[in-house]
């Protein structure tokens, strides 16, 4: 058993005590799959049979990990015998062989995503409902939350509770919907993905025989991330376990981040009530982090009130103070964390995969990628596509390339129909096969229907002369407006922002951030090139060159993807982050309203998990976590000033190093709210009226080579060359980490720096 030397005492005494019902919590970093994959290997060794032990995970990989490194130890015959898998991927081993006696085939079909939607899409469409009041995305989350909440659909119907929440929402016949659909995956034998946890809970309720059989062959349960476990989840566990309770549970209350999935927090916070007799295990060493990180952490967490206590510990050195940034916008913060990361990168002789940059949402991606471009520096967006990949924003750029080449034909073949205006894929086909043959591009091809002589109908004909007359008016709009003018009228004349501003759900919200993020884009694109050009005509920036800027942009995309072998930095959510590492970690964005969220504000529950997605953050780092906020960031097409995120003030002084603490007490950085003079922490900028005024006459005349000055987007910068007289008086600004600029005084909302 040479494996037991591997771990220390705490580690060891979880591994060794194996009967009875067992929580271990595991602080961050502190090796919990080690004493997962230990434990194991310690029954089979004790003579414990493979098939007797169950195992559940929340990924493939982590149980494939697992086993892979259990077969070294007891070898892989045995290892290959062990019940070790995700909760879904057991469960539904458990339906084939039980599926009998609820009705189904053991062959049954599992209904992903795509199917269930289309089921509904469908069953809407048969009962003449509205699928913009019932939204097939809207109605799967209801099923889903009731399924995983154990509420059949005749119960749902039932509950008069529910029916008014959906009569007040203005979908009374939502139960009609669950049970019809309950009923047509019935009859096509088919489970949807939470059916495999629902239908598992009947038959282990209504089959006692089938819940005795499977409670003497798991003896023993394990389970990883138990703090992620839903209602569902934590029933069938505590059914199979009641008999033998050897039930040993692994996780961490502090790094509980999945409600909005329907996590619940209390599967662990009430595990001892549950079992009072349960032996806990605290993991407190912490292997990953320095010491400054640690301590940072233990004090964010410990201003939950919902958590069972750990004293989280660790022998690494020291290391650096968490280094906190306040950056005038989000450009100057990108361009920050570009450099920085450069920086790092040379004096220590790293290598790109060091670094790791984190955010709340991932609409914030934008101004990073782009500052990480003009640094060329490779990186890889994880758990979502690089932001101009994303189809919402490839979809409106689709319009935006069709006023200004309308010939451009795989632009024209994503909007023909969308929205959706009832032009369908037949139709599609039939001008993209007309067109090939005459020698056009589809465009031309519609522009001249009657000629054409498509085999289509009246009414189709109609809808893409409609589209037809849609474009042109963009087209005449864009030969004298603006690109951020006429962006933002593209996106709402084509009811995109509608369709994703009503739809609530967090892919619909974010979807709908990440369209204002582009037209955010687009107005700092408008109003800074304005100030960099000569203006000797009075020309805003048109939508052509701002394609041609995205284009170039997104080039860097297409290069990095051929080379996967190249490290790169890695970008992601928070969400994202959870079980990763990287020796050095950015935490952008940490503002009110956007960290915590402005939509998980409303209760303490709510604004305590913002908090352990704060942990979560800090204890991704190994070597040095650095936290950035911006004092204004565009939102909504709007400059915004922004308050720092109360949790900058939960770190105390001593482990923080920025020059924002040596202008700000304490007390200002841990307050809620703040003044509007106490947001800008690092400097303080004398204004003429108001955040988007220009210098006065006065002011430009006192401007010398020299002067230090601010910029919305660009940041801090000096004064290095100035030319011209008022009101045609230009100044050559150089900026940190940018470079030279030229603006023209009178557009360039300067903003003087004491």
């Amino acid at each position: 058993m040479s494996y037991l030397e591997e771990l220390n005492e705490v580690q060891r005494k979880a591994v060794e005590k194996s009967d009875g019902p067992i929580m271990v919590l595991a602080g961050a970093g502190s090796g919990k799959t080690r004493v997962l994959t230990y434990r194991v290997a310690h029954l089979i060794d004790k003579g414990v049979d493979p098939f007797n032990i169950l195992s559940l995970t929340f990924t493939n990989k982590a149980a494939r990990e697992m086993k892979k490194r259990i077969g070294t130890i007891v070898g892989e015959s045995l290892a290959r015998s062990l019940w070790m898998g995700t909760f879904h991927s057991i469960f539904a081993k458990i339906l084939r062989f039980e599926a009998d006696k609820i009705g189904y085939p053991s062959n049954f079909t599992i209904y992903d995503m795509d199917d269930s939607k289309s089921l509904l899409k469908t069953i809407i469409k048969e009962l003449k409902l509205d699928d913009k009041v019932y939204k097939p995305n809207l109605i799967q989350r209801r099923i889903s939350a009731a399924k995983n909440g154990l509420v059949s659909a005749l119960e749902y119907q039932k509950d008069t509770t529910i029916y008014n929440d959906d009569l007040q929402a203005k979908k009374p016949l939502l139960g009609k919907i669950y049970g019809i659909y309950e009923n047509r995956c019935f009859r096509a034998g088919a489970m949807d993905f939470d059916d495999l946890l629902f239908k598992t809970n009947i038959l282990l309720k209504q089959h006692a025989d089938v819940l005795l059989k499977y409670q003497n062959k798991f003896r023993y349960i394990l389970v990883d991330e138990f703090q992620d476990t839903n209602y569902s989840q934590s029933n069938i566990l505590k059914m199979l376990a009641a008999r033998h309770e050897n039930i040993c549970v692994v996780g961490d209350d502090a790094q509980s981040i999945y409600a909005f999935r329907g996590a619940n927090i209390q599967n662990i916070l009430q595990f001892q009530s549950i079992y009072p007799d349960a032996s806990v295990f605290k993991l407190e060493q912490n292997y990953r982090s320095t010491k400054m990180i640690v301590e940072a952490a233990n004090q964010i967490i410990l201003k939950n009130q919902d958590q069972l206590k750990k004293n989280v510990w660790t022998s690494n050195d020291s290391g650096d103070k968490i280094k906190l940034i306040k950056c005038l916008s989000e450009t100057e913060e990108g361009n920050f964390i570009a450099n920085e990361i450069l920086e790092t990168k040379d004096n220590k002789n790293l290598t790109e995969d060091s670094f790791a940059i984190l955010y709340r949402t991932n609409a914030q991606s934008r101004a990073i990628e782009e500052a990480l471009r003009r640094k060329n520096i490779h990186y890889r967006i994880y758990g979502g596509l690089s932001f101009y990949q994303r189809k919402e924003i490839k979809d409106l750029l689709a319009y935006f390339k069709m006023c200004v080449n309308p010939n451009d034909e795989e632009a024209f073949k994503r909007i023909l129909n969308y929205p959706a205006r009832g032009i369908g894929q037949t139709t599609k086909d039939k001008i993209t096969i007309a067109a090939s043959e005459e020698g056009v591009s589809p465009w031309q091809l519609i522009m001249n229907l009657k000629g054409a002589h498509l085999p289509i109908n009246a009414g189709t004909a109609k809808k893409i002369s409609e589209f037809c007359n849609l474009i042109q008016s963009f087209q005449v709009m864009a030969e004298t407006t603006n690109a951020y003018d006429l962006g933002n009228h593209i996106a709402s004349t084509t009811g995109m922002l509608r369709e994703f501003y009503v739809d609530k759900s967090p892919e619909g919200v974010s979807r709908y951030e990440n369209i204002q993020e582009l037209l955010s884009g687009m107005k700092e694109f408008t109003e800074i090139e304005v100030e960099e050009e000569e203006l000797e005509v009075n020309n805003p920036r048109s939508l052509g060159k701002f394609l041609e800027d995205v284009a170039l942009l997104t080039d860097v995309d297409a290069k990095d993807s051929k080379d996967d072998e190249q490290p790169k930095v890695s970008m992601m959510t928070i969400h994202s982050a959870k079980g990763l590492e990287f020796p050095y970690v950015f935490i952008a964005g940490l503002e009110e309203e956007l960290f915590p969220s402005q939509m998980s504000m409303s209760t303490r529950q709510d604004l305590e998990e913002e908090r352990r997605l704060f942990y979560v953050a800090v204890t991704r780092a190994e070597k040095r976590a650095t936290l950035s906020f911006a004092a204004t960031r565009f939102r909504y097409g709007n400059m915004n000033y922004c308050e720092p995120s109360r949790f900058i003030g939960e770190i105390p002084e001593n482990l923080i190093d920025s020059p924002a603490l040596k202008s700000s007490s304490k007390r200002e950085l841990a307050s809620k709210s703040y003044k509007l003079e106490d947001r800008v922490i690092k400097r303080k900028l004398v204004k003429a009226e108001s955040a988007g005024s220009t210098l006065t006459k006065d002011q430009m005349s006192k401007l010398i080579v020299g002067t230090k000055v601010a910029h919305e987007r660009f940041g801090s910068g000096e004064i290095v060359g100035l030319e011209g007289d008022f009101p045609n008086k230009k100044a050559t600004v150089s900026f940190k980490g940018i470079g030279k600029k030229q603006l023209l005084l009178k557009f360039a909302k300067l903003q003087l720096i004491e």
